[in-house]
């Protein structure tokens, strides 16, 4: 296998950039497939992808989100992820004693949900494959229906077969080939906060059903996100003015101790989604063009999907079948059928 990286090194773009959240917990079938399959990978591999086992927590304020959290945790039983339980509003406040839960009324949690340390996971995924570096793909070659090459900054590579794994430029890839692709780049930002203390290092990602407010701990200190609403597509990749002062006034109302929390503007980094219209991955062999496969539009799961990701389209590209997921189900051709799932559990 021959990796292109258009970049110096591996892991610049959204890979470096990722929180690294691993979870199970989701909406939809494929994707709670894709997660299991990951997350035993990561659980089979921990030491070498700095796997931590330490949960999430969904914090739910509304009836309406304990009846969300209800729907997903029976579709994620009945696919074989028992971990995952209910909590109660009293539950909730005890698993984060710092957090304002007087507004709580339950919650979700799975134990077997976690962080993995991006880099390490890239590193060791890398394995055994030849990276091409400074590679940027400049055209695909086709014939007859079939691709027969890339034409990259570094030369030309004649191949049979093509993954576009192109993340938030996925598009621009596709259209070299012909294809029409809907994935957009949309900016995800995250905040570091200096070494602190006031909680602890134990705590599992929590996520405030509320405001999405999320957070968890990284190293001597703790990791803050928020997805803005007002956050339209394109490739910006600054964290946008104001950002950090809303981020904190959420992470301030639900948990008041990060009040205290230093914050360095200058260490917070945006990074690029790579978002489909349904919020789910586009796997598997293009229509109409013999060994082109996408690997694309992961709207924010790639790195804990990558291990399912590997597995799906290795048996896809050598047997034309996956036992991992139904791949029918996030093929491409969902999007002229009309056949799209909706995937809600997105941070």
């Amino acid at each position: 296998m021959v990796l292109l990286e258009r970049e110096a090194y591996t892991g610049k773009g959204s890979t470096g950039k990722s929180m690294g959240g691993v979870r199970a917990q989701f909406a939809t079938e494929p994707n709670i497939r894709m997660s299991m399959h990951s997350i035993r990978f990561f659980e089979g591999h921990a030491e070498q992808t700095g796997y931590r086992p330490q949960g999430y927590l969904f914090t739910a304020t509304t009836d309406a989100h304990l009846q969300y959290l209800r729907a997903n945790r029976a579709l994620q039983h009945a696919l074989g992820l028992h971990e995952a339980r209910e909590l109660s509003a009293a539950e909730v406040q005890a698993a984060v004693p710092e957090m304002r839960a007087d507004d709580a009324m339950g919650g979700s949690f799975c134990p077997t949900d976690g962080f993995v340390d991006p880099h390490s996971a890239l590193q060791f995924l890398l394995e055994g494959a030849s990276v091409r570096k400074s590679a940027s793909v400049t055209a695909i070659r086709t014939q007859a229906g079939k691709v027969t090459g890339v034409a990259t900054a570094a030369g030309l590579l004649e191949t049979d077969v093509i993954v576009n794994a192109a993340g938030p430029w996925a598009a621009e890839v596709a259209l070299l080939a012909g294809v029409q692709l809907p994935v957009v780049p949309l900016r995800r930002a995250l905040v570091p906060t200096e070494p602190f203390a006031r909680l602890s290092h134990a705590l599992p990602m929590v996520v405030d059903m509320s405001t999405g407010f999320h957070f968890r701990p990284e190293s001597l200190g703790f990791l803050l996100a928020w997805n803005d609403p007002v956050e339209t597509p394109g490739f910006r990749v600054g964290v946008a003015p104001g950002f950090i002062e809303k981020l904190l006034e959420h992470a301030a109302d639900r948990v008041p101790v990060f009040a205290e929390a230093e914050i360095n503007p200058r260490r917070a980094w945006a990074g690029l989604y790579e978002v489909s219209p349904d919020h789910h991955a586009i796997l598997g062999p293009v229509p109409d063009l013999q060994g082109f496969y996408c690997a694309n539009g992961f709207s924010g799961h790639g790195v804990m999907h990558s291990p399912a990701t590997g597995r799906i389209l290795a048996d896809l590209i050598t047997t034309g079948a996956t036992k991992v997921i139904d791949a029918e189900a996030l093929s491409l051709d969902r999007f002229r059928t009309g056949k799209l799932l909706d995937e809600t559990a997105v941070l």
